[in-house]
């Protein structure tokens, strides 16, 4: 199995380059990869609460959708532990639209007669992306007012698993 290219790789907020063709039916990125994040409201999704914790993005970015996966696992999974199902609700603001494609090219012995370099090099769609803005929220926790720092210890913890600064807002209702 081929292993994953770096995120600066596909970091750079850019738009999203369409292959334009004479034939109608090259003129379009053929198949979008199954998306990876699973769930985009956990916990108790039908209560309102008091109060919000706010996951806010300082810069402009484009993350892929593993590691905005991996970062609500990451606060789901302590919300869960210290609230127990009911006691918050975790939503995703964002959504990763924006498909990522590479080009694999061949290595080892004898790869210089199979490949035939960058002819019709559009590459195959391997994934998508979010494109992030700055002051865009990424995630909202709602909470009860005595659970907050419950609520921002998630939101610290998933703004490791991000490849940016983040800031972590609190509202009151």
């Amino acid at each position: 199995m081929a292993r994953l290219r770096p995120a600066k790789a596909y970091r750079r907020l850019k738009r999203a380059y369409t292959r334009k063709s004479k034939f109608r039916q090259k003129s379009y990125v053929k198949g979008v990869p199954s998306p990876r994040i699973v769930l985009f409201d956990v916990g108790d999704k039908t209560r309102t609460f008091p109060c919000t914790v706010n996951l806010i993005s300082r810069k402009e970015i484009q993350i892929r959708e593993n590691a905005l996966e991996s970062a609500r696992l990451t606060a789901n999974r302590y919300l869960e532990l210290n609230l127990g199902n009911a006691g918050y609700g975790l939503k995703i603001r964002v959504i990763p639209h924006h498909i990522l494609r590479e080009k694999p090219l061949a290595t080892g012995a004898g790869a210089d007669r199979l490949q035939t370099g960058m002819s019709l090099s559009f590459g195959k769609p391997i994934g998508a992306a979010a494109q992030i803005h700055k002051g865009q929220t990424l995630f909202v926790v709602g909470v009860e007012e005595k659970d907050i720092p419950i609520a921002l210890e998630a939101m610290r913890k998933a703004t490791k698993k991000l490849p940016m600064h983040c800031s972590i807002e609190t509202k009151k209702a």
